[in-house]
């Protein structure tokens, strides 16, 4: 299924013109202290433009992490949603949200 939902992802991304690598990530594979998400494991890519995107795979929906993804939302050229919606609180900080600086420099080996 996980396989099935990569391959619709990448020919949705192929077919506008956006040829993007995605691989699946999981709080297991990046520890629980990197872990920024309320789900278990998620997609990450890098779209041709740089633009990085995580991708909650129960609903495909997409969510930027970087301005060039975030700029694909806003001109409409993509549909998205603010990574807020899936990230969690930052116990160790009241009031603030996990960094996502590790999950932003895995998905940018994917630019690579």
């Amino acid at each position: 299924m996980k396989k099935l939902i990569t391959l619709i992802l990448a020919l949705s991304f192929c077919s506008s013109a956006m040829a993007a690598k995605i691989i699946t990530v999981s709080r297991f594979e990046m520890g629980r202290d990197n872990w920024a998400f309320n789900r278990e494991e998620v997609m990450l890519t890098c779209t041709k433009e740089g633009a990085l995107f995580v991708i909650n795979p129960a609903t495909l929906m997409q969510y930027p992490l970087n301005d060039r993804a975030e700029a694909l939302v806003k001109s409409g050229q993509t549909q998205g949603q603010p990574v807020s919606v899936i990230q969690i609180d930052d116990p160790q900080h009241a009031g603030e949200k996990k960094s996502l600086a590790p999950v932003i420099a895995r998905a940018q080996t994917l630019c690579e």
